[in-house]
């Protein structure tokens, strides 16, 4: 991918957001490991208030530290997403090769999707393939 092709993706208008026991180290795997851009990151007390995560080819989340009890509580390792790439042989063998735990082995759908599935150090799971949604009529 080009930093054109980044630059020319649309901004995303839908923030899938989760919270983390451990939001420094979750957000050191999806950036190092699994590819997203950290985008921002701020803290309050050593704690991460507000993060936003940019996944290369469009798209992102928000994520911050677990608060129990709050207005916006999410029990960290619930949440799930599925990611649309171009690139889902390179990056099932980039995982693959790093110890990140399969959860569903690459493969060819009946419907027409190749995708896979994984869980990140806090549990929540993430599933990768091509297909884009369906067009709008």
């Amino acid at each position: 991918m080009t930093t054109d092709d980044t630059a020319s993706a649309p901004a995303p208008t839908v923030w899938p957001a989760l919270q983390a026991r451990d939001a420094h180290a979750l957000i050191e795997f999806l950036v190092e490991t699994v590819g997203f851009l950290r985008t921002a990151v701020y803290e309050d007390g050593g704690t991460v208030a507000h993060a936003q995560l940019d996944w290369p080819e469009g798209g992102g989340i928000m994520l911050g530290s677990h608060k129990s009890g709050g207005e916006w509580s999410l029990e960290p390792g619930t949440f799930g997403a599925y990611v649309v790439t171009d690139h889902i042989d390179e990056l099932y063998a980039r995982l693959v090769a790093a110890g990140v735990t399969i959860l569903r082995e690459l493969a060819d759908q009946d419907y027409g999707n190749r995708e896979f599935a994984i869980a990140d150090p806090e549990g929540n799971r993430w599933s990768f393939g091509p297909y884009r949604g369906e067009p709008r009529a």
